[in-house]
């Protein structure tokens, strides 16, 4: 019998999970992966902690090393860039991006894992010296060697989502002045409520970075190197810009094959399965269902891409899918500085965009029992549910602390997962033990503050 031909694009989260499992589920199959970076493959979420010498060396900073894949039976070739699909012939166009020669490689079946790509922001000066970008492998080791160029003296980063508050804190530490830009109001303001949001702000602040929110960047200026930002408001000084102001999907190439939305993500249906027959889509470059939103929506999230590899390998030779892909909450996690906090489901700030009634809890809190001293680690904790009105199903939620309570965002996510109400949690039986918490877990008095019960 014939191996099934299966051939996947992109060898990041999806790629490698798809890979993986279907080499570990199934003996019947041809694998090949094709890759069009020269590296194989960089963790850009670990980027922070390569910069600060945090990790084993950078080509570890790694999903996987391609012998990974090789010693279980798998192909897989980097710098092979696949760049057309020919869906009456089943076959892709693969283009050696070294030898500059091309093929047509059959399959049966297709894994779509494009991705994403860092966005050069559509003003003048992005290609002037030391701007740059903040993702990926080569500008991981540039970025790195500019920490400790005493020449440059300015940073200023462009984006104040998870990757821009990355490079903020990385260089502020290494003694940099660092100016923080976003047109938005708020820094993490698409992650986080206003009430966490000015924590982070003040956080910032205290630590060195400048923070320039609805600002409106108009170029980058300098002689070959840069030397300034300008916005709409002034003239910043800057030896070096890093530009992490969003991503755009990596689908041009499908473009009049395969269905796109009008932002150019990929148009999936409750199958992960594309318009094309036996051509399935995963990762960054798709709307998956959120489970809270009750419709597709953007959770470009290392663990969703494997979630849903991980349903396509399961059903990718049904001839009629038993099962649909039930969704994704989209949960994650950072610190800045000495602040750490996680977040689940949607926010304000994305129940808004998906149309999604909200109401939204803040409660703070101590850990701890009032007889536990500050000093002895008793601080505050900020936590938000955020709930359906009608239903109180939680939809929800963050907690942020100087004490890394980031676990408690797990427990929120599956609330949210198996929507679970305010009562539910405010029933919830945690454990107690003042060395950690209070008689009524952190979780409980949230959800029984949402509910307005009497303080504990």
């Amino acid at each position: 019998m014939d191996k099934a031909k299966v051939i996947i694009v992109g060898a990041s989260h999806g790629g490698h999970e798809s890979a993986i499992e279907l080499l570990d589920k199934y003996d019947n199959v041809d694998v090949t992966i094709y890759e069009m970076g020269d590296f194989v493959s960089f963790m850009s979420c670990g980027m922070q902690l390569y910069l600060e010498d945090q990790v084993t060396d950078v080509n570890d900073v790694r999903n996987f090393r391609p012998e990974d894949i090789t010693s279980k039976g798998g192909k897989i070739y980097n710098n092979h860039q696949v760049t057309a699909i020919d869906v009456d012939q089943k076959q892709v166009t693969v283009k050696d991006l070294k030898e500059g020669t091309e093929e047509q490689v059959a399959y049966d079946k297709l894994i779509l894992s494009s991705g994403v790509t860092p966005k050069n922001l559509p003003v003048p000066g992005t290609d002037l010296e030391n701007v740059y970008l903040m993702r990926g492998y080569d500008w991981a080791t540039k970025i790195k060697a500019a920490l400790t160029d005493d020449s440059i003296k300015n940073v200023a980063v462009v984006g104040s989502g998870y990757i821009g508050i990355e490079a903020a804190e990385v260089f502020a530490k290494k003694g940099k002045h660092v100016t923080l830009f976003d047109f938005i109001d708020r820094p993490l303001g698409n992650y986080l409520n206003p009430e966490m949001t000015e924590i982070i702000d003040k956080t910032l602040t205290d630590n060195g970075v400048q923070v320039e929110m609805s600002q409106s960047i108009t170029a980058f200026k300098g002689d070959g190197k840069v030397a300034s930002v300008e916005t709409k408001k002034g003239s910043y000084p800057a030896d070096l810009v890093i530009q992490a102001a969003g991503v755009q999907p990596n689908t041009e190439w499908l473009e009049g094959v395969v269905d796109l939305t009008d932002r150019g993500f990929i148009n999936v249906d409750g199958y992960l399965r594309t318009n094309v027959p036996d051509v399935f889509a995963v990762g960054d470059a798709i709307l998956p269902l959120s489970i809270p939103a009750g419709k597709p929506s953007p959770i470009a999230l290392a663990t969703t891409a494997r979630r849903e590899a991980q349903y396509v390998v399961n059903h990718i030779f049904e001839k009629k899918p038993t099962q649909i892909f039930k969704g994704v909450v989209g949960s994650s996690a950072l610190h800045v500085f000495d602040e750490h906090f996680a977040s689940t489901g949607v926010n304000e700030f994305t129940a808004e965009r998906s149309n999604v009634e909200i109401v939204n809890s803040h409660y703070v809190d101590h850990i701890r029992p009032a007889y536990v001293p500050e000093s002895e680690g008793n601080v505050r904790v900020d936590v938000d549910i955020t709930f359906d009105p009608h239903t109180h199903i939680v939809l929800g939620g963050a907690v942020l602390s100087t004490c890394d309570l980031t676990a408690q965002g797990n427990v929120l996510a599956l609330a949210v997962e198996h929507r679970l109400t305010l009562e539910d949690l405010a029933e919830a039986d945690f454990f107690f033990q003042p060395g950690y918490d209070r008689q009524w877990s952190l979780i409980n008095l949230a959800a029984q503050h949402a509910l307005g019960y009497a303080r504990f």
